[in-house]
């Protein structure tokens, strides 16, 4: 891997990881349309590293806050009944089904999914999802529920696959959930963290085989790409935070459709290979 490679995807990653327009599908259009080669998703999981390290910092008392109650609700039962309690076991058990099927389906993950056919694919179809999302439910609700831990949880685990999004997954789960566009994201960044965290430690040394899949990066390109991320991954929180107060996702559903053309156009006139 080059430098300006590995600059140019830390970047990428850091402004795409919490937006709904899958980080890592534009991870991999970028490498493959500009670079000629995929980074591998060995690669992407370790970057992503960096943003999620920009979600401990900015959410830090919050974190704080919900690790306390959740230690206190073990040995107290009147600390149970907190919200904060509640909240910590729902990031718990909303990260189940990401890090079982991550772990099951490791090597299909690595491989046949990232055909940038599936990944066009799912960039429309989930575009089109979050659209019917965005203008069809309630969004009443402030307040999660076990129901919502476990919908949202299920919807992360597609992200498994690029052009999904895991933040958009999520999102789109929210909202049809009947929560606020706020509620939804707040839960959404707080469900990636274990995940994010588990994905990138375990896939570490993938990157640093030589022999693994993608194209390799050295050890300061990595650190480098993924310090690049973690600045403009905790900008875009700040900026998405106030965004969806007051604004629709219909940017990113217009976003989405149209990368997702664009991207079979040159997939159809072999513009791009697609794996």
């Amino acid at each position: 891997m080059s430098w300006l490679q590995a600059l140019v995807l830390g970047i990428v990653q850091g402004l795409t990881e919490f937006l709904p327009v899958s980080s890592s599908a534009h991870v991999r259009i970028t490498s493959t349309l500009f670079f000629g080669n995929d980074a591998g998703a060995s690669f992407t999981a370790v970057i992503q590293l960096g943003t999620e390290l920009a979600v401990l910092i900015y959410f830090a008392k919050d974190i704080g806050r919900l690790l306390a109650a959740w230690f206190r609700g073990l040995f107290d039962a009147a600390a149970r009944k907190s919200q904060d309690y509640k909240l910590a076991w729902y990031v718990i058990i909303g990260s189940i089904p990401i890090s079982v099927l991550g772990f099951l389906l490791k090597d299909v993950i690595r491989t046949s999914a990232r055909n940038l056919w599936i990944t066009a694919i799912m960039l429309i179809v989930f575009g089109l999802l979050m659209g019917l999302a965005d203008q069809l439910a309630k969004h009443a609700r402030d307040q999660l529920t076990l129901r919502d831990a476990v919908g949202m949880g299920l919807a992360q685990a597609l992200a498994l696959i690029p052009g999904v999004s895991r933040s958009g997954g999520t999102l789109t789960a929210g909202l049809f959930l009947g929560l606020n566009r706020e509620a939804a994201a707040r839960y959404s960044f707080l469900l990636a963290i274990p995940a994010v965290f588990g994905a990138g430690i375990f896939s570490i040394p993938d990157v640093l085989d030589r022999g693994g899949e993608g194209v390799q990066a050295s050890i300061p390109q990595m650190i480098v790409a993924t310090a690049v991320a973690f600045v403009l991954g905790y900008v875009t929180i700040k900026w998405l935070l106030q965004y969806v107060s007051k604004h629709s996702y219909s940017v990113f559903v217009w976003y989405r459709l149209l990368l997702g053309i664009l991207l079979i156009g040159m997939l159809s006139m072999n513009l791009l290979p697609a794996t």
